[in-house]
């Protein structure tokens, strides 16, 4: 339970769901360097049953801290690196965020598969270009491990673990239809998109339940 201490400080920031919340268990001292943020409804109304009555649902996308951070970027003119997503959905991914942040200031960007053997040239590579914030998404924990990475090599900049963002944005920057974001069925609009993730909704979700039962009653 202590992933969800206040960490503000911190200059790395992810988003956990139920699903993702079961493998960040798995790797506490990982994600004890970032500011953990709730992405999802349903974890953020477990959350408030058991006493975390000031959380919400904030993610990495238009309908929450995306355009936030955009908006931050341009106005006190701070470069951006985008990571993540296959090589051709990141191209146009990118294309859709100029034509709406046109200002900002997107000093680079690759896709997010990354063989063991040019690990270290794309670290140095970030690390010269200095981007004041980095964009990942890579799923995780390999989002959250490069982030880190980057920061144990004396990259300094703000760090944003962003999921499927990048995959969603190379369709329509607008992901989620208005009337889907107002009633919080996002997660049904996810599974008719990518019907891959029904297993993850009606099978992990669950098994998340009783991890996190789990976890509060062992650490209260």
């Amino acid at each position: 339970m202590n992933l969800f201490k206040d960490k503000d400080s911190n200059n790395l920031t992810t988003f956990l769901n139920p699903y993702s919340y079961l493998i960040a268990r798995k790797n506490k001292e990982l994600f004890q360097n970032f500011n953990i943020k709730i992405d999802g409804i349903a974890l953020v109304k477990v959350l408030r049953l058991c006493g975390f009555k000031n959380l919400k649902r904030e993610s990495f996308d238009m309908t929450s801290l995306a355009p936030v951070v955009f908006n931050d970027a341009v106005k006190n003119n701070k470069n951006i690196y985008f990571i993540g997503a296959k090589p051709k959905i990141i191209d146009k991914a990118i294309e859709n965020i100029k034509k709406e942040f046109q200002e900002l200031n997107i000093i680079g960007f690759r896709d997010g598969y990354i063989e063991d053997d040019e690990r270290k040239v794309l670290y140095k590579n970030i690390i010269e270009l200095n981007p004041d914030i980095i964009i990942c998404g890579m799923g995780t924990p390999l989002q959250e491990q490069l982030l880190f990475d980057l920061q144990e090599n004396d990259w300094s900049g703000v760090g944003y673990t962003c999921g499927g963002f990048l995959h969603q944005t190379a369709g329509d920057l607008q992901y989620y239809p208005k009337w889907i974001d107002k009633y919080n069925i996002r997660w049904i609009y996810r599974i008719y998109d990518e019907p891959k993730l029904f297993k993850r909704y009606f099978w992990e979700y669950p098994k998340f339940l009783g991890y996190f039962i789990y976890d509060f009653l062992v650490t209260i």
